[in-house]
């Protein structure tokens, strides 16, 4: 009889272990799904960031997904500070709280004549370009979408 309390005792404590250590796994995420989103068309960008907020939702979270949005071409012009729309402006404030990474491709700036201080806040450069970064990334795990 008293062994069967041990028994029962250490796969117990062996059961709890092993428990905690899957929830201590999926809060530092490391086996988080990787998307990167490719953003070139202008009259996408309300659609695309809808998308993210809509993926965001759907996995339970940031801490269950890791996100990165390239833009490039005529979509950056939805991102210049400026003229920015104030949804977009607040979409991506709300994105940066979800650790999502927005990156503008280097060319395209360069092309329009926009620096990184021009954008909404957030944006890293793609300096060797936004298709280059896609290419990168997607060799690193990432899922590549183009809605």
């Amino acid at each position: 009889m008293h062994r069967r309390n041990i028994l029962s005792a250490a796969l117990a404590a062996t059961g709890a272990l092993f428990a905690a250590g899957s929830r201590a796994a999926r809060a530092d995420a490391p086996d988080a799904a990787k998307v990167v989103y490719h953003l070139s068309d202008l009259d996408k960008v309300h659609f695309v960031l809808g998308n993210i907020d809509h993926h965001l939702a759907g996995v339970g979270g940031p801490d269950k997904v890791r996100i990165q949005l390239v833009v490039h071409g005529p979509a950056l012009r939805a991102f210049h500070a400026a003229a920015a729309n104030p949804d977009t402006a607040r979409k991506l404030a709300s994105f940066a709280k979800s650790e999502v990474k927005f990156a503008a491709c280097g060319n395209t700036m360069r092309g329009q004549n926009v620096t990184l201080k021009e954008l909404l806040p957030g944006f890293s450069v793609a300096e060797q370009g936004g298709v280059v970064l896609i290419a990168q990334l997607q060799a690193q795990g990432y899922v590549y979408l183009r809605p």
